[in-house]
């Protein structure tokens, strides 16, 4: 299946052209985190290339501000690593925050459901990973009293 799948994205009836500009994208942004410092890398990415002009997305506008003074720079540093690169733009695009991940909360078993988890981990046979799953979660979870 993996090869039919690959065998059309490869192919010119398929999206293959997709697929090389996609593998250009990934080669193009391991170059610029090699050639960019490190404090610009982390605020920044390639978003695209086209008509040999490489379009860079900053996190703000600092950044795209000094990224647009090195862009002579960084045109010439891609072009002596093989990339045909007459320009580089430079963008604003805010990356979205992301939201804070809530802590697991847990949450007590009732007692019914106490007595049957116990129930079932007797009917378990004793060396039986199913068992020791099952104590574990006896053992970890809180009881609703």
């Amino acid at each position: 299946m993996a090869d039919l799948l690959l065998n059309y994205l490869e192919g010119t009836e398929g999206a293959g052209k997709v697929l090389a500009h996609a593998r250009l994208l990934v080669k193009l942004a391991g170059l610029y985190q090699e050639i960019v410092p490190a404090h610009l890398g982390e605020a920044s990415c390639v978003a695209n290339y086209k008509s040999r002009a490489v379009v860079i997305h900053a996190s703000n506008g600092a950044v795209a501000t000094k990224l647009r003074q090195l862009a002579p720079t960084l045109a010439n540093e891609l072009s002596k690593r093989g990339l045909e690169c007459t320009s580089v733009l430079v963008k604003v695009q805010a990356r979205p925050e992301h939201a804070a991940i809530p802590a697991p909360t847990q949450k007590p078993l009732s007692a019914r459901t106490s007595q049957e988890l116990a129930a079932l981990r007797d009917s378990l046979p004793a060396l039986s990973g199913l068992r020791t799953a099952v104590e574990g979660l006896l053992a970890r979870a809180a009881r609703q009293e």
